[in-house]
């Protein structure tokens, strides 16, 4: 267990590294730069993507941070590639600092949403696992949830990458498309959208809280 541990912050620690020596996390919050360093890395950059993904996204950095820049980096089957390698890199990374270096920590702060899912992975545990990642995808907590539960890392593995795989595709071959038709649409339309998402958010919390009134 303490050979787990180690390795595991090791490896995060390797992966930081290499993402810091290739230049990715100065430029992370630089869309243009973050691109012209990866370009000029070459088949590095694929490393120094995965690396940082694997690395960052465990721990907060939102992984469609990655997965909705790679298409606009590479060609959407390259895109489509790192994005799998580097969303299931973050998804073990998570998985295992949960299980093996901080589970009684981590075991605390799962919220109660994820909770209601214990007996459903005992029950049908790769099942559950594939819904799950198909649907929420990878937000840290999940990653936290999976670790501290019972499921075998085998099942997650593979249950998250069938998961992953549609949701993924679909991002790598229409992300570029969809920032395209995003910058072409006039003002009015993103008025439009923010006044429905508010009303949508506002009628949400309201019957959240008549529910709990009841």
């Amino acid at each position: 267990m303490n050979k787990a541990r180690v390795a595991a912050v090791l490896a995060v620690a390797a992966a930081l590294g290499l993402a810091y020596h290739a230049g990715l996390l100065q430029h992370l919050a630089e869309p243009a730069r973050a691109r012209a360093a990866l370009l000029a890395l070459g088949p590095w950059g694929y490393v120094a993507f995965v690396a940082a993904y694997a690395a960052l996204q465990p721990f907060g950095v939102p992984g469609t941070v990655f997965i909705f820049a790679a298409p606009l980096v590479w060609p959407w089957p390259v895109a489509f590639a790192l994005s799998m390698a580097g969303t299931m890199a973050a998804s073990v990374v998570g998985f295992s600092f949960s299980r093996f270096v901080a589970r009684d920590w981590v075991s605390t702060r799962i919220p109660e949403r994820f909770r209601r899912y214990d007996a459903a992975l005992e029950r049908r545990a790769f099942a559950t696992v594939f819904t799950l990642r198909f649907i929420l995808w990878m937000p840290p907590l999940l990653h936290a949830f999976f670790g501290v539960s019972r499921v075998p890392f085998w099942t997650h593995f593979w249950g998250s990458l069938l998961g992953y795989a549609l949701p993924l595709l679909a991002v790598s071959y229409f992300g570029e498309r969809w920032f395209d038709w995003l910058r072409a649409l006039p003002p009015a339309a993103w008025v439009a959208v923010g006044v429905g998402a508010l009303v949508v958010a506002t009628v949400a919390f309201v019957r959240r809280a008549r529910r709990r009134g009841t």
